[in-house]
């Protein structure tokens, strides 16, 4: 089932807050690991999740994304790896944001906003990631032996 969404509503389930309610603290997966944390609105009304994947080769490879209604891809970053061709043939090397764009989903990637300029620590990143998709009482990502 493909859900889709306007780019108003996408782009309000990004903004909404989203809360993880969880205490215990996180390892950042290891290599060839991933992690599915879920978060919610202040009202419980909507659910999402937060994803951290991790390459099995390149140490440096993450993939952090938020997702809406379990499989609507919000916003992803994707610190290494191939790079990204959108599908009017523009090309953009890693690392790159992907917003959710109407018609197109996950698709199309952008230039890494400001936020994320300068910094090439992982743990680092997914904590602006987290601001970014305004991820309020964050969980704990501790850094694992090759973070």
């Amino acid at each position: 089932m493909t859900i889709l969404l306007t780019q108003q509503e996408a782009d309000a389930l990004l903004v909404l807050e989203k809360h993880f309610f969880g205490e215990e603290r996180i390892d950042l997966p290891a290599l060839k690991g991933s992690l599915r944390l879920p978060l919610f609105s202040a009202d419980r009304r909507e659910e999402f999740s937060l994803d951290i994947t991790r390459s099995q080769v390149l140490l440096t490879k993450h993939t952090f994304q938020t997702r809406a209604r379990k499989a609507v891809v919000l916003a992803r970053l994707d610190l290494a790896g191939a790079p990204h061709r959108n599908p009017d043939g523009e090309v953009f090397d890693c690392p790159h944001l992907h917003r959710y764009r109407e018609g197109y989903g996950d698709k199309w990637a952008e230039p890494l906003p400001e936020m994320f300029a300068g910094i090439d620590d992982a743990v680092e990143l997914l904590d602006r990631f987290m601001d970014y998709c305004r991820i309020v009482g964050k969980p704990i990502i501790e850094r694992g032996l090759f973070a």
